[in-house]
């Protein structure tokens, strides 16, 4: 059984992921993304390590290449973007390729989409959102109807945020959960550099626990947020206040 096999709400050390965006407007600037950072957080809350985030053009060779790889590589392949009713939304079409398997309009998925714009007006664009890989499964859309899919470890949604967001809920009522990621930030009024070899010792003390500098300058002054990330957070607390400790032997004053 695969790591993405086991039982879903399983808690294990590590689960991973990686993040899809399908879409000429978003290389192209006309359309800013908006749904990596909640994605991000969203899988961060539930102890999902997201691991690698592309962005591919609406190209299929592209598309089943980054697919492919991705999802060999990690527990989970969330991909955004390009299932709507138009000729270039080739994301179901491309997943199919990726997968060897056919693809065709998906019964439930037609019920779906005519419940929400009546029998009337299924017209072929519309349908063309029900046409779902064989051997996918549905992930329910309460915001329009049109479902997205998963297939194995790869769960396609849609590109729009307020969709993807819905989708994204639906889906991850199956997923394998890890520990979840814990953090402390340490703000302190001086410049990044001043805190450099602490910081490096104290991470070469602790190599559980993630630490990274975010410097920031704002009023004519530095200052720079340290933060602290792993799973136990007494090895965290630990790490903090050797750091700390650190930087008051070597002078230097936090905030």
């Amino acid at each position: 059984m695969s790591a993405a096999e086991s039982q879903p709400g399983e808690a294990t050390q590590n689960v991973t992921a990686a993040v899809l965006v399908i879409g000429d407007e978003i290389l192209s600037g006309r359309t800013k993304d908006k749904n990596i950072g909640y994605i991000a957080d969203f899988l961060t809350t539930i102890g999902i390590d997201l691991k690698e985030v592309r962005i591919v053009p609406d190209e299929e060779d592209e598309i089943v290449a980054a697919l492919n790889a991705l999802r060999a590589r990690y527990d989970y392949l969330l991909t955004t973007g390009g299932i709507g009713p138009t000729h270039d939304d080739i994301t179901a079409d491309s997943v199919a390729k990726a997968f060897g398997v056919g693809i065709s309009h998906h019964p439930e998925a037609v019920k779906l989409i005519e419940a929400r714009v009546g029998k009337g007006n299924l017209n072929e664009a519309r349908l063309r959102m029900a046409r779902i890989p064989h051997g996918a499964s549905l992930v329910i859309n309460d915001v329009s109807g049109a479902p997205g899919f998963r297939i194995e470890n790869v769960v396609v949604m849609a590109g729009v945020p307020a969709i993807m967001q819905s989708m994204l809920d639906a889906a991850a009522k199956d997923f394998r959960t890890g520990r979840k990621m814990l953090s402390v930030s340490i703000p302190l009024d001086v410049k990044e550099g001043d805190i450099a070899d602490p910081l490096r010792a104290a991470q070469a003390l602790y190599d559980d626990v993630l630490m990274g500098s975010y410097p920031k300058y704002a009023d004519g002054k530095f200052s720079v947020d340290v933060v602290m990330r792993g799973r136990d957070m007494a090895r965290i607390e630990e790490a903090r206040a050797s750091f700390l400790s650190a930087l008051e032997t070597a002078g230097t004053k936090g905030a």
